[in-house]
């Protein structure tokens, strides 16, 4: 139990963490019909954990150093059970977006203070197999996502896919109170709140713009406002953290091309590779008629690509430069959406299984080098620094790519139907649809929609994989720099939280 007491404590959560992010994909059609929920409604299911996660991962990870990483771990999980508990007894759309931001606040809380407690705890050899392990419980996490969705909507409901999350959470809480040691940052470190807020805005603000451009239109006044804040807040930020002496993400950073490219290449490699995941779900039971759990065993095909070659890429690739690991993955993925962007109305699911090849087969070379490639371009001591934006652009990516991609989905089915029949159409409300418009036209215009939104991304990944290849030159002299020999980042008691990679 002293041994590995720990490493199962943190899996615990890191695989509720990190399965939530994918488990709601599949049951937003019953969420829909269950909570009449509109597409705007679903989409900041999706958007609110996501977003909660990215705006507050580095201000808790910092919080943590200085208040007791275990401390926060632990805080992290009760909240995120409290609000899993809430989702499940959601009686309307809003009181589960609320639920799911408040879910994704628990969920930084952990994943800011995962890497950092096995760093204190394991050493050596034993380090190197813990983060493997870690590794496993993340992959083995995205793809039981979809398929134990699936199970669980078709079976007692959706509400159950944040219900098991509840003695999962007992078990891990207890587990870390009892085996996992307390651990700090050295004392003198202080807590960028300031950032932090002014990071929250910026992330909020900008995602809220994206979601309401879809039903309102991107030069309509809310919109403009909410892109307006978000800019006055990015400028807050970049301010806040020129002046503080421990600053959350020094901006100078971005000065370096071969930091920009890699968080151009985070922001969109989670956008790309699953922003259009929900609506092709929604496609996969509302349209084809799938149920839930063979609508989720269809993105088995993406999953187990990505598992299979990250195992295998981690030995064959070793010393391969990142810029091509990363950048090829990403030109594999534009290449798997490109695949996927020539549906009609007669297409079934097989029509996908190319391209969720292609593109599991990209994030299974991107999702272990990225982070490798953020802490080659920095110094050692700002490891943290890189490894917690890393893993903040990737959400922050995820829950745009939800919210811009359904915003070209709509926008492409409004060309052949009504805008309001558009947007219940991508909301999951086919059924109430086809006597007024016929199932050839509803299956026409999703499959149009779905193009173009596959293409959007495709497109995304194309562009920030030619801009890794080009900027990410300035991992010489440092090709192995935060690396160990599992190919995880490398921890140390002095770094900040975030250093690990996000697998998906």
């Amino acid at each position: 139990m002293r041994t590995w007491g720990p490493l199962t404590a943190v899996c615990l959560g890191t695989f509720m963490l990190l399965l939530d992010v994918t488990i709601a994909v599949v049951a937003l059609p019953d969420m829909a019909r269950g909570l009449h929920a509109s597409l705007s409604d679903l989409q900041w299911v999706m958007d609110g954990y996501a977003l909660a996660l990215a705006a507050l991962l580095l201000g808790l990870g910092a919080a943590a150093d200085v208040l007791g990483r275990r401390r926060v771990h632990v805080a992290g999980v009760v909240l995120f059970a409290a609000a899993s508990l809430l989702c499940g007894l959601a009686t309307g759309p809003g009181m589960l977006v609320a639920a799911r931001g408040v879910q994704g606040v628990g969920a930084a809380a952990m994943f800011a203070t995962t890497l950092p407690l096995l760093g204190s705890v394991y050493q050596g050899r034993r380090r190197s197999v813990a983060l493997g392990v870690w590794g496993a419980v993340s992959g083995a996490a995205a793809a039981v996502g979809p398929v134990l969705g699936g199970l669980l909507t078709d079976g007692p409901g959706w509400r159950w896919i944040f219900y098991v999350n509840l003695p999962v959470s007992v078990a891990a809480v207890w587990l870390t109170l009892r085996v996992v040691p307390e651990s700090r940052a050295p004392r003198g470190r202080r807590v960028d709140w300031a950032g932090t807020a002014v990071f929250a805005a910026f992330a909020g603000a900008v995602t809220y713009g994206a979601v309401r451009a879809g039903s309102h239109g991107w030069t309509e006044g809310g919109t403009l406002a909410a892109f307006g804040l978000a800019a006055v807040a990015l400028g807050a930020f970049a301010a806040v953290e020129r002046r503080v002496a421990d600053p959350l993400l020094d901006p100078r950073l971005f000065l370096r091309p071969a930091f920009s490219g890699v968080m151009l290449g985070a922001l969109a490699f989670n956008a790309a590779a699953f922003g259009v995941m929900a609506y092709t779900s929604i496609w996969l039971q509302t349209l084809l008629g799938m149920s839930p759990v063979r609508g989720g065993a269809e993105f088995l095909w993406l999953s187990l690509a990505s598992f299979v070659v990250a195992a295998a890429g981690g030995r064959l690739l070793h010393g391969v430069p990142a810029r091509f690991t990363v950048g090829g993955g990403l030109l594999l993925i534009a290449a798997g959406q490109f695949c996927m962007a020539f549906l009609d109305a007669g297409s079934g699911a097989s029509a996908l299984v190319p391209g969720l090849l292609l593109v599991g087969v990209g994030t299974g070379l991107v999702s272990p080098g990225i982070s490798g490639a953020a802490l080659a371009a920095v110094e050692p001591e700002r490891s943290g620094m890189a490894g917690g934006a890393v893993n903040t652009f990737r959400q922050l990516g995820y829950a745009l790519g939800i919210a811009v991609f359904g915003t070209v989905l709509t926008s492409r089915m409004s060309d052949t139907l009504p805008q309001e029949a558009a947007h219940g159409l991508a909301g999951g409300a086919a059924g109430a649809l086809r006597e007024a418009f016929g199932e050839h036209a509803l299956r026409a215009a999703f499959a149009s929609g779905l193009n173009a939104a596959a293409v959007a991304a495709g497109a995304v990944a194309a562009l920030a994989g030619v801009l890794v290849l080009v900027l990410v030159r300035a991992d010489r002299g440092r090709p192995d720099a935060g690396v160990t020999e599992s190919g995880a980042p490398a921890l140390k008691e002095e770094t900040a939280a975030s250093t690990a990679p996000y697998r998906r």
